[in-house]
């Protein structure tokens, strides 16, 4: 499913968008508004975000503004606003479309689709602290240097990231990189490949805070 942040104080909205969006296959995640959308960023990969001008908490224009220069996600406008300035300054932040509530569901999915198809390979930015993921590029940085990953180290972080806050165990993590080093990759080897990812992505390896050791279990990206 493809995950969709909805930025939407009205829960209603939330709760009925939410539902008909999950029959077209979109896994949607709802924040109240711009201090709740910021947080989810941080933690979650998205797609694309629909957005509302009116949060109960700061306005959608900032929201965007913020989406756009941190992540390059795809945004579409969810608003009661049908004036001109409302329209202008949206697609002026960056807005890929606007859409005047009320709106016909199917009209939505079919906006959302069409943003999906036209900005393919944007949205492929992914933080994690002062870490950038960009998975388009196969690239990851810390405050803005590269940190040279190698096949392996970079196929680890993405599994990490795609099962955020889940306990991964050994096995499976032997699994999922498995066919990028092949006959090369055992339990010894898992082990040195999350040190050497720790000493490039921790401030402190010897006390990770983003690859968490959960004893007897596995590991987990919090």
């Amino acid at each position: 499913m493809t995950p969709i942040l909805l930025v939407e104080d009205d829960r209603s909205i939330c709760e009925n968008l939410t539902a008909f969006l999950k029959t077209e296959d979109f896994d949607v995640t709802c924040a109240p508004g711009q201090q709740g959308a910021a947080e989810l960023l941080q933690r979650r990969t998205f797609a694309l975000v629909l957005l509302d001008i009116s949060l109960a908490d700061g306005n959608g224009f900032s929201v965007c503004r913020e989406i756009k220069a941190e992540y390059g996600l795809p945004v579409i406008f969810l608003t009661a606003s049908s004036d001109e300035y409302s329209t202008v300054a949206g697609f002026d932040l960056g807005a890929d479309d606007y859409i005047a509530k009320p709106f016909r569901p199917r009209e939505l999915v079919s906006r959302i689709r069409n943003v999906l198809r036209l900005t393919s390979g944007a949205g492929a930015v992914t933080k994690l602290g002062d870490i950038c993921i960009d998975t388009m590029r196969g690239t990851a940085a810390k405050n803005g240097c590269d940190l040279n990953l190698s096949a392996l180290e970079y196929r680890l972080l993405l599994v990490f990231l795609n099962h955020r806050g889940a306990v991964l165990s050994r096995t499976m993590l032997l699994e999922s990189i498995w066919d990028i080093a092949g006959e090369f990759v055992n339990d010894n080897t898992l082990t040195v490949y999350i040190k050497r990812l720790r000493d490039k992505l921790e401030d402190d390896p010897q006390d990770p805070k983003l690859i968490l050791t959960v004893r007897g279990l596995g590991y987990k990206l919090p």
